[in-house]
């Protein structure tokens, strides 16, 4: 099956190093968040949504700037990555966003899971939230803006679109035929 509009050698560039690019990221996250903690005590889990970011929180906003900028930022990546290895320009931006930030809370709830399981590291719904959150965003902020501007390149190499784009599937079979009206007869 081919994708829409999957503009040959380019698109396949593209899609080799997003995987190679989210691949390296999972990696580097893995890493840092299941690594064990050598800690005298360890919190207890939070299992009550918002309760951790209520309490940084109330410890100031600058007390609380970085907890949740890092929750934000953690797994934002995935939010351009993971539609940039799926490579499709035409793709519906709702269902686009959907996916990505279902993906992105996946990933997210496997590692908070993964956690369990690791010395002086404790389970944080809110850390869930908050990487699904920033996947979202990040998904939002770019790849629109970024499909809007590939789309427009592949239309015209300068910038002008030149009517409708013929698929790769349309060459192959020819264009649509154009059939004209005939009036019902009396």
């Amino acid at each position: 099956m081919q994708r829409q509009g999957s503009g040959g050698n380019a698109a396949v560039v593209v899609r080799v190093i997003g995987f190679v690019l989210l691949i390296a990221h999972l990696l580097l996250v893995a890493w840092t968040g299941l690594l064990p903690r050598d800690v005298a005590w360890v919190t207890a889990p939070n299992t009550v949504p918002l309760a951790g970011l209520r309490a940084d929180l109330a410890l100031g906003p600058a007390a609380a700037a970085r907890p949740i900028a890092g929750g934000l930022l953690l797994l934002a990546p995935l939010g351009v990555l993971l539609p940039m290895c799926d490579g499709r320009l035409d793709a519906s931006r709702w269902g686009s966003l959907t996916r990505t930030t279902a993906a992105g809370a996946l990933v997210s709830l496997a590692l908070e899971l993964l956690q369990t399981a690791v010395p002086g590291q404790v389970v944080d719904v809110d850390s869930v939230l908050l990487n699904t959150l920033g996947v979202a965003l990040a998904h939002l902020l770019v790849v629109p803006a970024a499909r809007v501007r590939l789309r427009r390149r592949r239309e015209s190499p300068e910038g002008r679109p030149q009517g409708r784009v013929v698929t790769g599937n349309e060459r192959a079979q020819g264009g649509t035929p154009r059939i004209p009206r005939v009036p019902i007869a009396r």
